[in-house]
């Protein structure tokens, strides 16, 4: 891939994540707050950040929603990155947790549980937007 063409798949991925963080925070601030949405948000914002910047290292990743293992395979090329294992464990599992009926034997999310995962998104989005070149910034 030409490095014009890698740089705008990059802010694309980044531009997703945003749009993520935004939509949780959108559909949590309803006057009936959709908070398995929103958390489900949380992850997916926090999933693109991270294989928008392993797009940016030319290090191909596999279709996957685990957290953990793109911050890994992140902290390889960074080792800063495995500051955000913790994050990424949390979040992780919001990517299906709450999608499907019968899957989670665990209630709703509750606001404090939501507020937590938009704040480890919203940690791990700035934290790629920060290592990002300007023309890859979203």
């Amino acid at each position: 891939m030409d490095e014009p063409a890698k740089l705008e798949l990059v802010r694309d991925w980044l531009r997703r994540a945003g749009r993520d963080l935004a939509a949780a925070r959108a559909l949590a601030a309803l006057s009936d707050p959709l908070l398995d949405a929103a958390i489900y948000h949380c992850q997916q914002a926090a999933e693109k950040a991270l294989k928008g910047w392993l797009q940016l290292q030319d290090d191909p990743f596999p279709k996957t929603h685990d957290l953990e293992q793109l911050v890994g395979q992140a902290a390889r090329l960074r080792a800063e990155f495995s500051e955000h294992l913790p994050a990424a464990a949390v979040l992780t599992p919001y990517a299906s947790a709450f999608r499907y009926p019968g899957g989670a034997f665990e209630p709703m999310p509750s606001r404090e549980e939501f507020d937590e995962a938009l704040s480890h998104a919203q940690v791990i989005y700035d934290f790629v937007v920060a290592r990002l070149p300007q023309e890859a910034q979203p």
